[in-house]
């Protein structure tokens, strides 16, 4: 039975936490695992709109990210990586402070999209946000020159 590499999981996270637009939002992704995964956000100024509540745009980015990384491992092509086609969101409730957690889970992987759910909770377990994601499967998308990963499998 295939199970994730733990060190593939550190290298994703670390790459995940340190690439330009998760590190603009200072969203971390803290765990990965077959279908599911959890990113991270302690908010800050830069997180809120003219109101003092944390932006619609900065729960869409969690949502997003967090149901990408939740279908991840439910794809067998080591090689092959995803985009997202459709996210919907429901906004539930302002946040205006602490630490969000986003949970993602895979509903489903097929051979071309694959579909999964997310909700945003603050730390006390207060939801935030909920929503849908519909990702395709793309082969053809490749890691820039450089990027070496462990393999992403290891046999039991």
């Amino acid at each position: 039975m295939k199970k994730p590499n733990p060190k593939h999981i550190k290298t994703i996270c670390d790459q995940v936490n340190i690439s330009p637009y998760p590190s603009l939002l200072s969203m971390n992704l803290v765990d990965i695992g077959i279908g599911f995964a959890e990113v991270q956000i302690i908010t800050e100024d830069k997180h809120l709109q003219l109101l003092g509540a944390v932006h619609g745009g900065v729960l869409a980015s969690l949502i997003d990210t967090v149901a990408f990384w939740a279908v991840y491992f439910g794809i067998d092509n080591h090689d092959a990586w995803l985009t997202s086609v459709d996210l919907k969101l429901n906004y539930l409730a302002p946040a205006t402070s602490g630490k969000l957690i986003a949970r993602g889970r895979q509903i489903k992987v097929g051979k071309k999209l694959c579909y999964a759910e997310a909700q945003v909770n603050t730390e006390d377990g207060r939801i935030i946000a909920h929503g849908t994601s519909t990702l395709m499967i793309m082969p053809e998308l490749k890691m820039p020159a450089g990027f070496i990963f462990p393999p992403k499998f290891i046999e039991d």
